[in-house]
């Protein structure tokens, strides 16, 4: 590209691009960390769903403030406070004693986890808002840099599974945790001091009752948004990472540190691969050019598709057979690939629906019900799991996909100035 033809915005979507993967890094290796590092401790499968609880209703809380908070303060300030807040996550994470009493323990990781996702969702939304006002204009632009901007945020915090996982096995929960904590400060540092100009600083006048959204869309994709993240963090979160330890670990030093790496290589493999999907989306969908209203329809048709892979695998699950895993394996491969069409096509939606003027507003309000999605889903994960095992918790991801499915069909999708 040359510089006559680039965008102007460009610089500082790469900035925000590089600020949001080495983020998303760090996300990914922490959730890893957490999940089998308290595993091994010997907490339920309930017990580490409550680990990630009130990170995910952080998301909730914070996504309801952050489009406000952006639009009053700048996207720059929330995307720094983001990292800053992440990196104090992670040294209070590594303060962690393991002669502390077990509910202390809970309740320490869980107020540093809600930490992290107010963290994790001011970086989310500064991103996500960034694309909407550097995108270039042009058919299909916005659609492009939507699907660049999300695949490849899922492919680096893919590496950040399989990176957490490993790290585990071979330096331990403490050293693991520090050295995520010093690479960050460095990103921070290096964004702060090289940032372009691109984003726009806030505006005064900005009220907090304006989050709420009015348009009837944005409220039924919002929906469909907290569904459809439902349904992949019902198994996602704890079911399937303590469905695998069973099958692949001996109890061991050594058969559990085999066992993280393939547990951390599957979930890496599998956030790869649904990045992947979801940067190609617009090719795959052959989507340039399309209305929105066509746009609409391809939403509705595959969450609907989405909804017959958990249920399938779900009745493989009640009979059982050595082959299971891999039935699994394979699976939640396929819903990997259709559940990242409908994601990129949710944060294209959420854009194209919202005007200039409210766009940090409404892509908040959507990431806020996205976290009550994650929310249901981290929760229900634990719940299912320990009550049905596998089938149960396949079982509720399907029935969130066809919720997902019934809230899409009431998307009109006409055309936005």
């Amino acid at each position: 590209m040359t510089a006559a033809t680039r965008p102007a915005g460009l610089p500082a979507y790469i900035a925000v691009t590089a600020a949001y993967w080495a983020f998303m890094l760090t996300d990914g290796a922490l959730r890893m960390l957490v999940l089998l590092h308290f595993h091994v401790l010997g907490f339920t499968p309930f017990q580490l769903a409550f680990l990630f609880l009130l990170y995910e209703f952080m998301g909730v809380v914070t996504n309801l403030s952050t489009g406000w908070i952006a639009a009053r303060f700048g996207l720059t300030s929330t995307l720094y406070a983001g990292l800053a807040l992440q990196i104090g996550a992670l040294l209070l994470l590594a303060a962690l004693d393991p002669e502390w009493a077990l509910l202390l323990s809970v309740v320490y990781v869980m107020v540093v986890q809600g930490l992290s996702g107010v963290a994790k969702d001011l970086s989310k939304m500064s991103a996500k808002s960034a694309v909407k006002l550097l995108a270039p204009e042009g058919e299909g632009a916005l659609f492009r840099w939507v699907a660049a901007l999300t695949g490849s945020k899922n492919a680096v915090k893919g590496a950040g599974f399989l990176i957490g996982a490993a790290s585990l096995g071979l330096f331990g929960f403490e050293a693991s945790v520090m050295a995520m904590a010093g690479a960050l400060a460095f990103v921070l540092a290096a964004v702060a001091l090289f940032m372009p100009a691109g984003l726009p600083a806030g505006r005064k006048e900005a009220k907090f009752r304006e989050v709420w959204s009015k348009d009837r869309d944005v409220n039924r994709l919002s929906l469909a948004r907290m569904f459809l993240f439902g349904a992949r963090d019902v198994w996602f979160v704890v079911g399937i990472p303590v469905y695998f330890y069973s099958v692949l670990s001996d109890g061991t030093a050594e058969g559990n540190r085999e066992a993280f790496f393939l547990i951390g290589a599957f979930m890496a493999c599998w956030i790869i691969g649904y990045g992947a999907v979801q940067g190609f989306t617009p090719a795959i969908l052959k989507a340039k050019g399309k209305p929105l209203a066509e746009i609409v329809r391809l939403a509705r048709r595959w969450v609907f598709v989405l909804a017959f892979i958990p249920a399938g695998l779900a009745g493989l699950a009640l009979v059982g057979g050595e082959w299971l895993p891999g039935a699994v394996v394979a699976g939640l491969l396929v819903f990997g690939a259709v559940f990242a069409l409908n994601s990129a096509l949710h944060s294209y939606l959420i854009l194209a629906l919202s005007p200039a003027g409210r766009v940090t507003m409404d892509v908040g309000f959507y990431y806020m019900a996205n976290a009550v999605g994650r929310l249901l889903g981290t929760l229900l994960s634990g719940l299912s799991y320990q009550a049905g095992g596998l089938p149960l918790c396949l079982g509720t991801a399907a029935a969130m996909a066809a919720l997902s499915w019934l809230a899409a069909r009431g998307i009109a999708g006409s055309e936005r100035p």
